[in-house]
């Protein structure tokens, strides 16, 4: 089955920590960066040009370490904790040089970098930047570990997917009041 990007994060860093499917439960969990033409298909749907979007190597492991160390700070502070000190200055070791270097042109990204590790580096500290980390989340799902900024009006969204996610929690909750196994 031919991997189809899901951008539903509300933001293209936590989209890129989203490309780990089932991230909370091992017997599940599904890198889709593990292969490289799913790399080539989350940066173009994620609105890199067809001529940047050329994936090697090199530029996947930059997005894995990218993607891992973003997750690492990103879902501690979903849940309401503190990262790690470590983690944080890792954070900042993986974008200040980038930041550095960018230039103040308008691209998908917000600043403009010619390579695209670099341009997703850059939308990570945008997120840091720009939006109220107070709305991030973390999927109720509780093998999921998607993350997510909850654009609702009340604050409330619970699923990275209400299509997914959510369904599943209705139909496994359904199930146990039919089955009468609801405390």
């Amino acid at each position: 089955m031919t991997y189809r990007p899901e951008l539903i994060g509300g933001h293209l860093a936590l989209d890129l920590v989203n490309t780990v499917a089932w991230r909370r439960d091992p017997t599940r969990t599904v890198d889709r960066f593990a292969d490289l033409p799913n790399v080539e298909r989350w940066l173009l749907a994620a609105g890199v040009s067809r001529d940047q979007a050329v994936v090697t190597r090199r530029l996947r492991d930059d997005l894995v370490a990218a993607r891992d160390i973003a997750y690492d700070v990103l879902a501690r502070l979903a849940v309401g904790d503190r990262p790690a000190r470590a983690t944080v200055d890792a954070l900042h070791g993986l974008i200040s040089g980038v930041v550095r270097s960018a230039s103040v042109e308008l691209s998908p990204f917000g600043w403009r970098a010619d390579d695209p590790g670099d341009a997703v580096r850059l939308a990570v500290w945008r997120l840091f930047e720009d939006e109220d980390l107070g709305r991030l989340r973390q999927c109720g799902d509780d093998g999921c570990g998607w993350l997510f900024l909850d654009r609702s009006k009340n604050g409330s969204r619970r699923w990275c997917s209400s299509a997914d996610c959510g369904n599943r929690a209705r139909a496994r909750r359904h199930y146990e009041r039919a089955r009468g196994t609801t405390a």
